[in-house]
């Protein structure tokens, strides 16, 4: 099969044939429909977060199941899927309390010596990248890495349910649980943030702030249901927002992955209030918080993926856009094959596009 390749942080990705195994007992193999290139790609690739190299980056993807192994018992041929990285194993302390997308459990990988899911043609192991390796027309993951989903769904926006819209709304259905009429402040409006912002107008949220210095960005907050947008570089942001607010928000979203937008997050909290950081702030990077704000009762927190139960929520989700509710179309500033995937990553390190996609014929 054709996939996009990682050979050396820092360069560019390159299409090249790529050999996939058989479905294990409990694997499946996935034909790829679509996959979003989202920013966390961008930090493995560029060497910002290390990974093993060669590998196959992507992991924001929906598709067809084309095979099963022996020992599969929920899926079947043919069953249009989401797949998210964080596999789970369903049997560990994190998944039996709720909380599959902390599982780091080994079972759900390929014992050391095995034949691997994905290698070279001339032989050389590309290393799992997020359990997903879905810069590919074909994907080859544990049964615990997907779900299945109505096939009213259309694969291209299905697709930014695996991590984007699972991160964002799931930081305000999940880690925040917005009530009506609360407040909530969303720091960064690309894919994850635009997210949280379409779920907290869906919560009934009273004030939705956008927080973002991208014009244009700011404008797609506002469509996707913010009450307000505010320029990130403007002097004086946080003490602007404690006014707007009457004191501050209920819940700040930070969807950036700095230092500083992690403690403006916590600026803008009123008191007794929570902050949920999801971006993925690079190794070296240390949040400072003043000690006395500890007394005002405010709360920070950080989530992956939004602290989601995918087997419930991702088809929640799914229904949510199939009744009109969520809105994916927005989201999608382009749709693209999978030769365009460096030109996507370089739009991503402008920091002006929202999503590109990936369609496979």
């Amino acid at each position: 099969m054709k996939a996009a390749v990682l050979y050396e942080a820092g360069k560019p990705l390159e299409i090249t044939e790529v050999r996939v195994s058989k479905p294990g007992p409990r694997e499946v193999l996935i034909r790829t429909a679509a996959v979003g290139v989202c920013r966390s790609d961008l930090h493995f690739v560029d060497g910002a977060f290390p990974h093993p190299v060669p590998t196959v980056p992507g992991h924001e993807a929906a598709g067809v199941i084309e095979a099963v192994g022996s020992d599969v018992a929920h899926l079947k041929v043919g069953d249009h899927v989401i797949t998210f990285f964080t596999v789970f194993c369903g049997s560990c302390e994190m998944c039996v309390t709720g909380r599959p997308s902390l599982c780091i459990d080994p079972s759900t990988r390929r014992p050391a010596g095995a034949e691997p899911r994905l290698s070279l043609e001339d032989g050389t192991a590309l290393a799992p990248f997020l359990n997903l390796s879905a810069f590919a027309e074909q994907m080859l993951v544990h049964e615990n890495a997907c779900v299945a989903i109505s096939k009213e769904m259309p694969l291209d926006r299905a697709a930014l349910l695996g991590c984007a819209v699972i991160t964002g709304a799931g930081a305000i259905f999940n880690d925040s649980r917005v009530r009506p009429g609360e407040s909530v402040a969303v720091i960064g409006a690309g894919g994850i943030g635009l997210a949280a912002i379409n779920a907290a107008k869906i919560a009934g949220a009273g004030t939705i702030l956008a927080i973002d210095p991208v014009p244009e960005k700011r404008e797609l907050a506002l469509k996707l249901g913010a009450t307000h947008a505010l320029d990130a570089m403007a002097e004086g942001l946080a003490k602007d927002v404690l006014k707007l607010t009457g004191g501050g928000v209920h819940y700040a979203i930070e969807a950036v992955g700095r230092p500083n937008t992690a403690e403006l997050a916590w600026n803008v909290l009123r008191r007794g209030g929570t902050a949920t950081i999801l971006g993925m702030i690079a190794p070296g990077g240390n949040v400072s918080l003043p000690g006395p704000t500890f007394l005002t009762g405010k709360k920070i927190q950080g989530s992956l993926l939004g602290s989601t139960r995918f087997p419930i929520d991702m088809p929640r989700l799914v229904q949510m856009y199939l009744d009109g509710l969520l809105d994916l179309d927005t989201m999608v500033a382009e749709r693209i094959r999978l030769e365009e995937v460096n030109d996507a990553l370089d739009k991503l390190r402008k920091g002006d596009s929202v999503r590109s996609v990936i369609e496979f014929a």
